[in-house]
């Protein structure tokens, strides 16, 4: 029982890993209209219409800077972690990659899990949880004070994956069953210190 705790966490990681893999192509950011967005966009408009002067393409535009009101605080788009972070999801697939060699691997072998496996788990695992939180805290400005950036599935997904990575490392090992060695020395030390059981 105490080798499938290992295993156990080793699971643990490879599935953390797999979610981490997936999440950079989920939606990490949700994308919406700020009220200076909307503004923007519509000066943009009026400076068009006052240039060409066209009476019928200042009639369209009149509408629209409702709609464009109407439009502000809410989601228009969505973008992944693939699309918005240049080289971050490159290091987050490595991060995924490597943590899933690292649990899968020990697993494929015959018999007990040995006892360096996964080793390197723990520090994957942290890595990418602090990549994860650092872009969750720290979110891409593609357009100062025109766009807001709102978090999505796939950022939490993200930590959920990294945190299991870091967590399946973390894992408690089986421990070793006393060897005839050792009892043979406890059994020394004993007979040393001049202490015995005593019977019933």
């Amino acid at each position: 029982m105490a080798a499938d705790r290992s295993r156990y966490g080793l699971l643990v990681a490879a599935l953390g890993a797999v979610l981490l893999a997936v999440a950079v192509f989920l939606p990490w950011y949700g994308l919406s209209l700020t009220a200076g967005g909307a503004v923007f966009v519509q000066e943009v408009g009026d400076q068009v219409v006052a240039h060409y002067g066209n009476a019928a393409l200042q009639q369209y535009l009149t509408p629209l800077h409702a709609t464009l009101s109407s439009l502000v605080g809410q989601q228009l788009a969505t973008v992944s972690a693939n699309q918005a972070l240049k080289y971050m999801n490159i290091v987050l697939l490595v991060l995924a990659g490597l943590a899933l060699l690292d649990a899968l691997l020990p697993l494929a072998r015959a018999g007990s899990v040995p006892d360096g496996a996964g080793a390197s788990l723990v520090l994957l695992g942290s890595v990418a949880t602090a990549c994860v939180l650092y872009r969750m805290l720290d979110r891409p400005d593609p357009a100062a004070g025109l766009i807001s950036l709102s978090l999505r599935e796939g950022a939490w997904l993200a930590l959920v994956g990294s945190l299991a990575m870091l967590l399946g490392g973390m894992w408690p090992r089986p421990r070793a069953a006393a060897t005839p060695d050792s009892a043979r020395v406890e059994g020394a030390w004993s007979g040393l210190s001049g202490w015995t059981p005593q019977g019933p």
